[in-house]
């Protein structure tokens, strides 16, 4: 079977992005994580960054009723971590992994920053929802930061 949307990836692709996870707690308070490459900053005041996140994604009605979200934006060494968030069978975060801020939602511990953010907006877009959300907290680290870039991960800049 080809891919019909194959060249328009390939074309993205050749946008180097951070590599990052998204993650939730569910109706239950388990939590829930999503690799991701689509984050973005949106404004300073308020503080805001957004996300975009596939409506068939298997933890989409999840993010659809979370009231909040963390990003973590993943150090050079945590390709593991992205690959084991980007499949639909993933293993569940651990609490040894994370720690919880001001909203709850769980920040993992590997990271060269965090963000701790409350939904404000979705908007739809296409095959996909833009989760906005204001920043409650966050930290950064001194580090290199893991890229993707043509399919494929780089480590290749230095802070």
């Amino acid at each position: 079977m080809t891919d019909q949307f194959r060249a328009l990836k390939d074309a993205f692709g050749r946008y180097a992005t951070g590599v990052a996870v998204a993650s939730c707690l569910d109706t239950a308070g388990e939590p829930v994580a999503i690799t991701i490459n689509s984050f973005s900053s949106v404004s300073l005041e308020p503080a805001l960054v957004l996300w975009c996140l596939e409506y068939r994604a298997s933890n989409f009605p999840i993010f659809m009723g979370a009231t909040s979200y963390a990003i973590s934006v993943l150090r050079s060494d945590g390709q593991s971590i992205s690959e084991r968030f980007a499949t639909h069978t993933s293993a569940p975060l651990t609490e040894d992994e994370v720690e919880h801020w001001e909203t709850g939602s769980p920040i993992l511990r590997a990271r060269l920053a965090a963000f701790d953010c409350k939904v404000v907006a979705r908007h739809k877009a296409g095959d996909h929802c833009i989760l906005v959300g204001e920043v409650c907290r966050f930290d950064s680290f001194k580090g290199d930061p893991l890229l993707y870039f043509s399919s494929k991960y780089s480590k290749g800049l230095k802070s």
